[in-house]
């Protein structure tokens, strides 16, 4: 199995930006249910390059805008509705939030990303059938068409009871079908075929996390029932234990003729909330703890997607602006760390595979078929204090390695340091600072020949 050309784009990106905002930033709720007035929308101060320059510091290189969430509120003027920003005093009421907001992102060079709630509290045709698909397709078209390039359309599963009292049964295949039309470029995430949702909102990723996995866990029925059910305050954090498994050979048996590329991202917000909450500005998570988040998740075969919510006013709160400034800081270092060395191999010729991390390789590490344990050896010029190894596949050509271990050299002597199962895009091993002069990456089990985009050791930071 093999990722699309779309997959592997939205893989590079690894690290990118939710912004939940709308007229429950307004009215201080997570879940609103729909018919507020829309006088109520009216932040004065939205600066949509405040937000995405937040974004960048970070590291972020893309940020997917709430279009409309649940209540129905929706962020441009949508022609099939009048619960817009048209109906709000906000730029006297010829403004348009989405536009903002991609033109500010091709302007700091970040990609655009759009979330559209399939749940609509406020429009009357929601649960009666095509009708609302209509409508919903209609709302899409607008997304995908005005605004230019889209990486992403993020479907969340959410599917409570219409102002009818009704639930709608969602045409997932013809909004997939919009989006391949209109936006071939754009992965359609969670309740769609090209990227997986993790399992929560904590930020909590798997052991080991595999892209090749059953065909049924793309079912979007499923996913919504594992999905949040109510707005109660708990699922932010809940972590569930069961599903640590989805890719191994022993999660695959049984499936092996029904299987699909389908990678995860993990998400989750700076703040308990996803809307900005004022009771919540003391509880913006610190930039060690979201460092920690990205290393297990950019570090663990995924993607990170965090949620920054600016406040009523328009601008995000300068507390989240500092944590965002010191990870970007922090994500920067770790990579300064990278340890130069000279490379050998068991077979094969290295490439670039050594040097070109943070970036991407243009000559993968190929070890001969024949060869039993491939390895990759990084020498340094003297005894170094390592806490951590990185080690990609080029996924161009598969998810192959089924395990790695990772020995570091002192006085001669190699002992272990950090081993693991699942590898794919990219795997962060972190471990107790050792004083080594060399580390060896030795895959031990593979599913076919491996092929390693990039290998790199990186130097414990001075104190």
């Amino acid at each position: 199995m093999r990722p699309s050309a779309r997959q592997l784009a939205w893989q590079e990106m690894e690290f990118y930006g939710f912004i939940h905002f709308g007229m429950n930033t307004m009215t201080d709720r997570e879940w609103g249910e729909g018919h507020d007035d829309p006088v109520g929308f009216d932040p004065s101060g939205l600066d949509a390059d405040q937000w995405v320059r937040a974004l960048k510091a970070a590291g972020m290189t893309g940020v997917i805008l709430t279009c409309k969430h649940h209540d129905g509120f929706c962020l441009w003027p949508s022609d099939v509705t009048t619960y817009t920003v048209a109906s709000s005093p906000w730029r006297g009421g010829r403004g348009d939030v989405v536009d903002e907001v991609a033109r500010a992102a091709r302007r700091h060079g970040l990609k655009f990303g759009v979330y559209l709630s399939p749940w609509d509290r406020t429009e009357a045709s929601y649960g009666a059938g095509s009708a609302y698909d209509d409508f919903y397709v209609a709302q899409l078209t607008e997304l995908l068409t005005r605004y230019g390039p889209v990486f992403t359309v993020w479907l969340d599963g959410a599917n409570g009871e219409g102002p009818n009292g009704k639930r709608q049964v969602y045409d997932w295949e013809r909004y997939y079908a919009v989006v391949r039309d209109l936006q071939p470029d754009a992965v359609i995430n969670v309740c769609g075929p090209d990227v997986r949702w993790c399992g929560n909102e904590a930020g909590a990723t798997r052991p080991d996390e595999w892209s090749v996995v059953p065909r049924a866990l793309q079912n979007a029925e499923r996913i919504a029932d594992r999905s949040q059910q109510a707005d109660d305050g708990t699922f932010a954090r809940l972590v569930r234990s069961d599903e640590r498994d989805l890719g191994s050979r022993a999660a695959l048996a049984g499936h092996e003729d029904d299987l699909v590329w389908y990678p995860a991202e993990v998400n989750t917000s700076i703040r308990p909330g996803w809307f900005h909450h004022p009771a919540e500005d003391g509880q913006v998570r610190s930039a060690g703890e979201l460092f920690e988040i990205y290393l297990r998740s950019v570090g663990g075969n995924a993607t990170f997607l965090l949620n920054v919510p600016p406040a009523r006013d328009g601008l995000v709160r300068e507390a989240d602006v500092a944590v965002l400034t010191e990870l970007g800081r922090r994500i920067e270092d770790f990579r300064a760390r990278r340890i130069e060395a000279s490379v050998t191999v068991t077979s094969g010729a290295p490439g670039d595979a050594a040097t070109a991390w943070p970036g991407q390789a243009r000559t993968p590490w190929r070890p001969d078929g024949a060869d039993p344990r491939p390895g990759l050896t990084l020498a340094f010029d003297r005894p170094r204090p390592v806490e951590a190894v990185v080690v990609g596949e080029h996924i161009a050509e598969g998810q192959r390695v089924e395990h790695v271990l990772v020995r570091g050299r002192a006085g001669g002597r190699w002992t272990t340091l950090a081993e693991a199962n699942a590898v794919g895009y990219q795997r962060i091993l972190t471990f107790p600072p050792a004083e080594v002069d060399a580390v060896q990456v030795e895959i031990t089990r593979t599913r076919d020949t491996p092929v390693i985009a990039r290998v790199a050791a990186i130097e414990t930071a001075a104190s």
